[in-house]
Protein backbone atom coordinates (compact mmCIF):
# COMPACT_ATOMS: atom_id res chain seq x y z
CA UNK A 1 0.00 0.00 0.00
CA UNK A 2 2.91 2.59 0.92
CA UNK A 3 4.58 1.83 -2.04
CA UNK A 4 1.36 2.87 -4.41
CA UNK A 5 1.40 5.94 -2.51
CA UNK A 6 4.55 6.66 -2.91
CA UNK A 7 4.34 5.62 -6.54
CA UNK A 8 1.79 8.01 -6.94
CA UNK A 9 3.35 10.66 -5.52
CA UNK A 10 6.10 10.52 -7.46
CA UNK A 11 3.95 10.78 -10.63
CA UNK A 12 2.21 13.40 -9.75
CA UNK A 13 5.49 15.09 -9.24
CA UNK A 14 6.77 14.12 -12.10
CA UNK A 15 4.02 15.61 -14.59
CA UNK A 16 3.71 18.66 -12.36
CA UNK A 17 7.57 19.43 -12.79
CA UNK A 18 6.53 18.52 -16.58
CA UNK A 19 3.92 20.90 -16.36
CA UNK A 20 5.95 23.99 -14.90
CA UNK A 21 8.84 23.13 -17.71
CA UNK A 22 5.52 23.26 -20.38
CA UNK A 23 4.55 26.64 -18.72
CA UNK A 24 7.48 28.11 -18.81
CA UNK A 25 8.65 27.12 -22.21
CA UNK A 26 5.36 28.75 -23.40
CA UNK A 27 5.04 31.78 -21.51
CA UNK A 28 7.15 33.82 -23.41
CA UNK A 29 5.08 32.18 -26.99
CA UNK A 30 1.96 33.67 -25.32
CA UNK A 31 3.26 36.62 -24.24
CA UNK A 32 4.79 37.10 -27.41
CA UNK A 33 1.43 36.17 -29.31
CA UNK A 34 -0.78 38.53 -27.01
CA UNK A 35 1.91 41.67 -27.90
CA UNK A 36 1.80 40.43 -31.56
CA UNK A 37 -2.43 40.67 -31.27
CA UNK A 38 -2.56 44.13 -29.49
CA UNK A 39 0.23 45.16 -32.04
CA UNK A 40 -1.91 43.95 -35.04
CA UNK A 41 -5.24 45.43 -34.03
CA UNK A 42 -3.31 48.85 -33.26
CA UNK A 43 -1.67 48.88 -36.69
CA UNK A 44 -5.26 47.26 -38.71
CA UNK A 45 -6.65 50.40 -37.45
CA UNK A 46 -3.65 53.26 -38.13
CA UNK A 47 -3.85 51.38 -41.50
CA UNK A 48 -7.46 51.89 -41.92
CA UNK A 49 -7.78 55.36 -41.35
CA UNK A 50 -4.62 55.96 -43.20
CA UNK A 51 -6.37 54.36 -46.31
CA UNK A 52 -9.51 55.83 -46.04
CA UNK A 53 -8.24 59.53 -45.40
CA UNK A 54 -5.42 59.04 -48.21
CA UNK A 55 -7.73 57.73 -50.88
CA UNK A 56 -10.75 59.88 -49.80
CA UNK A 57 -8.91 62.73 -50.74
CA UNK A 58 -8.24 61.83 -54.27
CA UNK A 59 -10.84 64.19 -56.51
CA UNK A 60 -13.97 62.24 -57.57
CA UNK A 61 -13.24 59.37 -55.73
CA UNK A 62 -16.43 57.88 -54.23
CA UNK A 63 -16.70 57.52 -50.77
CA UNK A 64 -17.92 54.15 -50.55
CA UNK A 65 -15.16 52.54 -52.48
CA UNK A 66 -12.66 54.46 -50.18
CA UNK A 67 -14.11 53.00 -47.17
CA UNK A 68 -14.51 49.30 -48.83
CA UNK A 69 -10.56 49.48 -49.64
CA UNK A 70 -9.37 50.86 -46.15
CA UNK A 71 -11.50 47.38 -44.66
CA UNK A 72 -9.69 45.31 -47.12
CA UNK A 73 -6.42 46.89 -45.80
CA UNK A 74 -7.58 46.28 -42.61
CA UNK A 75 -8.26 42.77 -42.65
CA UNK A 76 -5.63 41.86 -44.63
CA UNK A 77 -2.66 42.96 -41.90
CA UNK A 78 -5.14 41.12 -39.01
CA UNK A 79 -4.96 37.87 -40.92
CA UNK A 80 -1.07 38.68 -41.62
CA UNK A 81 -0.64 38.75 -37.67
CA UNK A 82 -3.11 35.99 -36.63
CA UNK A 83 -0.51 33.71 -39.01
CA UNK A 84 2.52 35.05 -37.34
CA UNK A 85 0.54 34.25 -33.84
CA UNK A 86 0.04 30.14 -35.12
CA UNK A 87 3.73 30.69 -36.27
CA UNK A 88 4.37 31.58 -32.82
CA UNK A 89 3.36 28.04 -31.47
CA UNK A 90 5.34 25.84 -34.21
CA UNK A 91 2.03 26.09 -36.49
CA UNK A 92 2.73 25.44 -40.12
CA UNK A 93 2.27 28.67 -41.54
CA UNK A 94 2.41 27.15 -45.32
CA UNK A 95 -0.49 25.07 -44.44
CA UNK A 96 -2.73 27.60 -43.46
CA UNK A 97 -1.97 29.61 -46.01
CA UNK A 98 -3.42 27.01 -48.20
CA UNK A 99 -6.06 25.76 -46.52
CA UNK A 100 -7.45 29.44 -46.22
CA UNK A 101 -7.00 29.64 -50.52
CA UNK A 102 -9.13 26.58 -50.08
CA UNK A 103 -11.89 27.97 -47.83
CA UNK A 104 -11.16 31.28 -50.04
CA UNK A 105 -12.31 29.36 -53.21
CA UNK A 106 -15.20 27.50 -51.50
CA UNK A 107 -16.92 30.61 -49.98
CA UNK A 108 -16.01 32.43 -53.60
CA UNK A 109 -17.64 29.31 -55.21
CA UNK A 110 -21.22 29.83 -52.87
CA UNK A 111 -21.29 33.28 -53.31
CA UNK A 112 -20.73 33.91 -56.66
CA UNK A 113 -23.49 35.74 -57.36
CA UNK A 114 -23.07 37.94 -54.64
CA UNK A 115 -18.88 38.66 -55.22
CA UNK A 116 -20.50 39.19 -58.51
CA UNK A 117 -22.57 42.24 -57.51
CA UNK A 118 -19.52 43.42 -55.59
CA UNK A 119 -17.33 43.84 -58.69
CA UNK A 120 -20.02 45.57 -60.17
CA UNK A 121 -20.40 47.91 -57.66
CA UNK A 122 -16.83 48.58 -57.48
CA UNK A 123 -16.88 49.15 -61.42
CA UNK A 124 -19.83 51.53 -60.93
CA UNK A 125 -18.45 53.05 -58.32
CA UNK A 126 -15.07 53.75 -60.36
CA UNK A 127 -16.22 54.08 -63.59
CA UNK A 128 -19.35 56.51 -62.43
CA UNK A 129 -22.25 55.99 -65.28
CA UNK A 130 -24.55 56.97 -63.15
CA UNK A 131 -24.90 58.98 -59.95
CA UNK A 132 -26.95 60.14 -57.10
CA UNK A 133 -29.83 62.26 -58.42
CA UNK A 134 -29.61 61.11 -61.85
CA UNK A 135 -32.85 59.85 -63.93
CA UNK A 136 -31.89 56.69 -65.61
CA UNK A 137 -32.68 53.80 -67.34
CA UNK A 138 -30.98 49.87 -67.54
CA UNK A 139 -32.52 47.25 -69.38
CA UNK A 140 -36.11 47.25 -67.40
CA UNK A 141 -34.80 49.36 -64.64
CA UNK A 142 -36.00 52.91 -64.50
CA UNK A 143 -35.90 55.71 -62.17
CA UNK A 144 -33.89 58.20 -60.19
CA UNK A 145 -30.52 56.92 -58.51
CA UNK A 146 -30.61 57.55 -54.87
CA UNK A 147 -27.91 55.41 -53.35
CA UNK A 148 -25.10 53.25 -54.61
CA UNK A 149 -24.26 50.58 -52.61
CA UNK A 150 -21.80 47.84 -53.13
CA UNK A 151 -24.23 44.68 -53.77
CA UNK A 152 -27.56 47.01 -54.93
CA UNK A 153 -28.65 50.06 -55.91
CA UNK A 154 -31.89 52.32 -55.04
CA UNK A 155 -33.92 54.06 -57.78
CA UNK A 156 -37.56 55.89 -57.19
CA UNK A 157 -39.50 55.69 -60.36
CA UNK A 158 -40.92 58.66 -61.70
CA UNK A 159 -44.67 57.18 -59.60
CA UNK A 160 -42.33 57.37 -56.55
CA UNK A 161 -42.16 53.41 -56.25
CA UNK A 162 -38.74 51.72 -54.73
CA UNK A 163 -36.56 49.66 -56.81
CA UNK A 164 -33.40 47.92 -55.39
CA UNK A 165 -32.24 46.68 -58.36
CA UNK A 166 -28.57 44.19 -58.18
CA UNK A 167 -25.44 45.96 -59.24
CA UNK A 168 -24.76 42.83 -61.46
CA UNK A 169 -27.91 44.20 -63.58
CA UNK A 170 -26.89 47.60 -64.37
CA UNK A 171 -23.51 46.77 -65.24
CA UNK A 172 -24.67 44.02 -67.86
CA UNK A 173 -27.29 46.61 -69.46
CA UNK A 174 -26.39 49.70 -71.36
CA UNK A 175 -27.38 52.46 -68.99
CA UNK A 176 -29.19 55.84 -70.73
CA UNK A 177 -28.40 58.72 -68.13
CA UNK A 178 -30.69 61.44 -69.11
CA UNK A 179 -28.92 63.74 -66.81
CA UNK A 180 -25.22 63.54 -67.45
CA UNK A 181 -25.45 65.68 -70.64
CA UNK A 182 -26.33 69.09 -70.10
CA UNK A 183 -28.89 69.98 -72.96
CA UNK A 184 -31.13 67.37 -74.70
CA UNK A 185 -33.02 67.88 -77.92
CA UNK A 186 -36.67 67.40 -78.28
CA UNK A 187 -38.50 66.96 -80.97
CA UNK A 188 -42.24 68.13 -80.99
CA UNK A 189 -44.13 65.99 -83.96
CA UNK A 190 -47.84 67.54 -84.87
CA UNK A 191 -49.62 66.20 -87.88
CA UNK A 192 -51.48 68.95 -89.53
CA UNK A 193 -54.19 68.77 -92.38
CA UNK A 194 -53.14 68.00 -96.15
CA UNK A 195 -55.41 71.38 -96.76
CA UNK A 196 -53.89 73.54 -94.29
CA UNK A 197 -50.93 75.46 -95.46
CA UNK A 198 -47.34 74.20 -94.39
CA UNK A 199 -45.34 77.57 -94.12
CA UNK A 200 -47.94 79.10 -91.16
CA UNK A 201 -47.54 75.84 -89.71
CA UNK A 202 -43.72 76.25 -89.46
CA UNK A 203 -43.21 79.34 -88.57
CA UNK A 204 -46.20 79.20 -85.57
CA UNK A 205 -43.84 76.27 -83.94
CA UNK A 206 -40.77 78.47 -84.40
CA UNK A 207 -42.83 81.35 -82.99
CA UNK A 208 -43.33 79.51 -80.02
CA UNK A 209 -39.35 78.38 -79.89
CA UNK A 210 -38.39 82.20 -80.07
CA UNK A 211 -40.80 82.97 -76.70
CA UNK A 212 -39.85 80.37 -74.72
CA UNK A 213 -36.59 81.34 -72.82
CA UNK A 214 -35.66 78.21 -71.87
CA UNK A 215 -35.07 76.51 -75.19
CA UNK A 216 -31.96 77.37 -76.51
CA UNK A 217 -30.71 79.96 -79.49
CA UNK A 218 -27.63 77.59 -80.20
CA UNK A 219 -28.50 75.30 -81.78
CA UNK A 220 -31.11 77.42 -83.52
CA UNK A 221 -34.29 75.44 -83.49
CA UNK A 222 -35.91 74.44 -86.64
CA UNK A 223 -39.61 73.27 -88.06
CA UNK A 224 -39.76 70.51 -90.78
CA UNK A 225 -42.01 68.32 -92.66
CA UNK A 226 -41.28 65.09 -91.34
CA UNK A 227 -43.71 62.68 -92.73
CA UNK A 228 -46.86 62.38 -95.07
CA UNK A 229 -48.98 60.34 -93.15
CA UNK A 230 -52.60 58.68 -93.94
CA UNK A 231 -54.69 61.21 -93.18
CA UNK A 232 -51.76 63.97 -91.93
CA UNK A 233 -48.81 65.69 -92.36
CA UNK A 234 -46.23 65.37 -89.86
CA UNK A 235 -44.83 69.05 -88.58
CA UNK A 236 -41.48 68.26 -86.81
CA UNK A 237 -40.13 71.51 -84.23
CA UNK A 238 -36.58 70.25 -83.20
CA UNK A 239 -34.97 72.59 -80.09
CA UNK A 240 -32.61 72.08 -77.72
CA UNK A 241 -32.99 72.79 -74.08
CA UNK A 242 -30.97 72.29 -70.77
CA UNK A 243 -31.70 68.20 -69.34
CA UNK A 244 -33.84 69.84 -66.07
CA UNK A 245 -35.92 72.09 -68.71
CA UNK A 246 -36.45 68.88 -70.87
CA UNK A 247 -40.02 67.63 -69.71
CA UNK A 248 -41.80 71.27 -68.53
CA UNK A 249 -40.85 72.89 -72.02
CA UNK A 250 -41.75 69.31 -73.74
CA UNK A 251 -45.23 69.71 -71.87
CA UNK A 252 -45.72 73.33 -72.43
CA UNK A 253 -44.73 73.36 -75.98
CA UNK A 254 -46.95 70.70 -76.84
CA UNK A 255 -50.14 72.57 -75.46
CA UNK A 256 -48.93 75.52 -76.96
CA UNK A 257 -49.18 74.47 -80.29
CA UNK A 258 -52.48 73.01 -79.98
CA UNK A 259 -53.74 76.72 -78.81
CA UNK A 260 -51.95 78.89 -81.28
CA UNK A 261 -53.18 76.23 -84.24
CA UNK A 262 -56.55 76.35 -83.10
CA UNK A 263 -56.47 80.41 -82.87
CA UNK A 264 -54.44 79.93 -86.95
CA UNK A 265 -57.12 77.66 -88.05
CA UNK A 266 -54.55 75.02 -88.62
CA UNK A 267 -56.58 71.70 -88.69
CA UNK A 268 -55.37 68.80 -86.56
CA UNK A 269 -56.98 65.48 -87.84
CA UNK A 270 -57.94 62.82 -86.36
CA UNK A 271 -56.93 58.99 -87.98
CA UNK A 272 -58.87 58.08 -90.75
CA UNK A 273 -59.73 54.89 -92.25
CA UNK A 274 -61.13 54.96 -95.84
CA UNK A 275 -63.58 52.02 -96.09
CA UNK A 276 -64.63 50.76 -99.79
CA UNK A 277 -67.71 48.94 -100.60
CA UNK A 278 -68.62 47.16 -103.58
CA UNK A 279 -71.43 46.05 -105.04
CA UNK A 280 -72.14 42.73 -106.17
CA UNK A 281 -74.47 42.16 -109.20
CA UNK A 282 -77.17 40.03 -108.89
CA UNK A 283 -76.87 36.43 -110.05
CA UNK A 284 -73.10 37.07 -109.92
CA UNK A 285 -70.97 33.75 -108.33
Amino acid sequence: MENQTRQAIDAFQTGFQQLSGLAVTYAFSVLGAIILLLLGYFLAGVIERALKGAIGRVPGFDQTLAQFFAKIGRYVVLALFIVMVLGQFGVQTASIIAAIGAIGLAVGLALQGTLQNIAAGLMLLALRPLRVGEYIEAGTVKGTVEDIGLFATRLRTIEGVYILAPNSTLWSEPVYNFNRNKVRRNDLIIGIGYDDDIDLAQKTMLDLAAKDKRILRDPAPSASVSELGASSVSVTLRYWTSAGDYLTTRFDMTKAAKLAFDEKGISIPYPQQEIVYREVAKGAG
